[in-house]
């Protein structure tokens, strides 16, 4: 662990907090929206990472179901950077870790996002709360896989509980796929603070929640994974 490495950490330690409770005091998507992308930038300047989002003429004004890979910790910061332009808003599905969590926790809730406790036995909850947010003009932000893809393929297995997310909701599935190892390029700026990077996010073509096919096969297909 480098000198530079435990100073970011606090840095970001403060920063998220700090917006955690900018996020408390406020209540309309636009607002949230503005204050989730001045988070992201600011962390992602001060590790010196850029964005390129590829086919950002996708991003066609609506609600979407948003699937997104997912290898490291600032991913969800990613997707909304790309997102800056459009007028998509969502609320992102949260593990019951990241509500606990000393260094994410204030602002995971205060952010627009969902709880999934998958320990419990019932999840009527959970898809009352997911209807409710679209009821509001919220989009859903998901990662299919469940879990930070720390293995060498590219994709863990799908979870299905999305499908049932957009047929519930009548929500199109909006691809993206985060094209750089998001978990490596952190660790390059945590342990060189004059590397700088650009990660790259592309976005898909809108799937129908109707869609009989393999959603996974076709995000592969999509994206040449």
């Amino acid at each position: 662990m480098t000198l530079h490495s435990i100073k970011m950490g606090i840095y970001s330690l403060l920063l998220t907090n700090y917006y955690g409770l900018k996020l408390k005091k406020v209540t309309t998507q636009e607002e949230k929206k503005r204050l989730r992308f001045d988070y992201s930038e600011t962390l992602l300047k001060k590790l010196k990472i850029a964005v390129e989002v590829k086919n950002q003429e996708r991003l066609i004004d609506g609600q979407y179901l948003i699937l997104s890979n997912h290898r490291g910790i600032i991913d969800p910061l990613i997707l909304e950077i790309a997102l800056e332009k459009s007028n998509i808003y969502g609320v992102w599905v949260s593990k019951k870790e990241l509500y606990n969590s000393p260094f994410f926790g204030i602002f995971v809730r205060n952010a627009g996002s969902i709880l999934l406790d998958r320990e419990k036995s019932q999840m009527s909850g959970f898809f009352a709360d997911v209807k409710k947010a679209v009821k509001e003009g919220a989009s859903v932000f998901i990662f299919p896989e469940g879990t930070r893809n720390k293995t060498k393929e590219k994709l863990l297995e799908f979870k299905e509980g999305f499908r049932i997310i957009a047929l519930k909701n009548r929500l199109p599935i909006l691809p993206v796929y985060i094209r750089t190892q998001t978990h490596e390029a952190l660790g390059s700026a945590l342990a060189d603070k004059k590397l700088e990077q650009t990660i790259t996010i592309e976005i898909g073509e809108p799937i129908d929640y109707k869609e009989r096919g393999n959603i996974q096969e076709i995000y592969e297909g999509m994206f040449g994974i």
